[in-house]
């Protein structure tokens, strides 16, 4: 399979995650919709739903969809990056570019169904929400720990349970989503995908939002390394840990 073919997969497959994710959020967060207040846990099956829809656009070239998926695999190294896509450099950054690029225009194009809602909508930090994640309580610290175990759950159980996503099957990540939100979820946000978090607040930060305020620059760095580290360990576990691979036996 071609990179040209990898990265319009994960550009589209990432795109849809992102477009339904951040649309959930709008959905409960912004004044005047329809899910408006409609609570932490519609926004967890609603990412949860999300990440099922993204991995069925984006099967063909295995769904990463997080930069911490696709270092998990680099760093278990174990099988390729999907079927006639090896692990290497030009993969890697293919996947990473792809999984950005998704991101950001996911995150455009939910700006754009509630173009009229952010006008209405007088709080600066629930436009923000939209698009990214911030803690509950702000301890720098602790919401990067967060970040790491619940990345680390992510990527661990799709290493153990049949490599990417597409193979371990769209509902069981979906589901696998909706129990890190419901929880580890409560700290942070639960971003547990660097692009998820950073391709959306770079959208925030260029989007012409009425009354956006500030993107939380001081923040952005805890969703990205937190997620990239958790993928790191999550891949030297399932490389090391003998009980990891039963099924792939």
């Amino acid at each position: 399979m071609s990179l040209g073919i990898v990265f319009l997969s994960e550009v589209f497959g990432t795109a849809m995650l992102t477009l339904l994710g951040c649309g959930v959020v709008a959905n409960v967060a912004l004044k005047g919709t329809k899910g408006n207040n409609g609570g932490f846990l519609m926004v967890n099956w609603g990412w949860g739903i999300a990440v099922f829809a993204g991995v069925f656009v984006a099967a063909k070239s295995g769904a990463h969809l997080n930069p911490a998926v696709t270092l998990g695999l680099l760093i278990e190294g174990k099988r390729p990056y999907a079927a006639g896509v090896p692990i290497d450099f030009a993969s890697t950054m293919t996947y990473f570019g792809a999984e950005m690029l998704g991101a950001f225009l996911g995150a455009v194009v939910c700006w754009a169904a509630y173009k009229p809602h952010f006008d209405a909508e007088p709080l600066a930090a629930s436009k923000l929400a939209v698009f990214s994640t911030g803690p509950a309580i702000r301890s720098t610290p602790w919401n990067l720990v967060t970040e790491v175990i619940g990345t680390f759950v992510l990527v661990f159980v799709i290493l153990a349970f049949g490599g990417t996503p597409s193979g371990l099957g769209p509902l069981a990540v979906a589901l696998l989503v909706v129990g890190i939100g419901a929880s580890l979820g409560g700290p942070t946000g639960y971003a547990i995908n660097p692009a998820r978090d950073l391709g959306p607040r770079i959208a925030h930060a260029l989007l012409p939002i009425k009354g956006k305020g500030s993107s939380d620059w001081a923040y952005s760095w805890v969703p990205v390394v937190g997620p990239l580290v958790g993928g790191v360990v999550a891949g030297f576990a399932a490389k090391y840990l003998p009980i990891v691979f039963i099924a792939a036996a």
